[in-house]
């Protein structure tokens, strides 16, 4: 097992992370947190090379990704880098990149009766200059895109961020300071106890974070 006690605070710097091979050639992986080695919970960075692929296979506890870098593919389509996307347990894809790509993948880690099946372009939010986007809400658990200013307001980001709670937080751009650490591009933070009061914006950031779920 891999960071598994949730009560305790993990910031891993996944840029000096060395990657791992996965059973598919050509895929590689970075393991934040692990249940085992190839089933159950998981949250880590995955890298395909240009050709690589996957065989078509289930998740019974769901998938959750946002696309880093390149083009995810499955038999649904094409993902750019900026798309977030959650296949809800029952579902199968068969997943490959033509040129290659970078993702951020979290598995087997929905309730039961969530049944949202999404696929989010960020990127149209960047666009449009939004600080703050749902990407998606089920109970306790949500999860957010932010596009944060030094000069930004943090008071008016949503109640889910702003209240102490379980969060974790992966930046996409940017850099950020979250209780006296700086968290560059790639870092990956999980705490049990998220304070807002603690954030201090560096530079234009964007965030992927998520609140309420474990």
């Amino acid at each position: 097992m891999l960071n598994m006690d949730f009560l305790k605070e993990v910031l891993i710097e996944t840029n000096e992370q060395e990657w791992v091979a996965s059973p598919m050639a050509g895929v590689w992986r970075k393991p934040l947190a692990r249940e085992e080695a190839e089933r159950g919970h998981a949250t880590s960075m995955v890298k395909y090379e240009a050709g690589s692929f996957f065989r078509s296979h289930p998740h019974p506890g769901g998938e959750e990704i946002f696309v880093i870098n390149g083009v995810f593919s499955d038999e649904s389509g094409d993902y750019p880098a900026g798309s977030y996307f959650r296949n809800p347990a029952g579902t199968s894809h068969a997943p490959h990149s033509k040129l290659g790509c970078e993702l951020f993948v979290k598995l087997h880690q929905f309730s039961a009766d969530d049944r949202a099946q999404l696929n989010i372009d960020t990127n149209t939010f960047l666009e449009s200059g939004q600080s703050y986007h749902l990407l998606h809400q089920h109970q306790d658990e949500s999860v957010y895109w932010l596009n944060l200013l030094p000069a930004s307001d943090l008071s008016l980001l949503p109640e889910a961020i702003l209240k102490k709670s379980a969060a974790e937080m992966l930046i996409l751009s940017g850099e950020l300071d979250y209780n006296n650490q700086t968290l560059s591009k790639a870092s990956w933070l999980r705490t049990s106890d998220f304070n807002i009061a603690l954030l201090s914006i560096k530079s234009n950031v964007v965030v992927w974070f998520k609140s309420g779920h474990f």
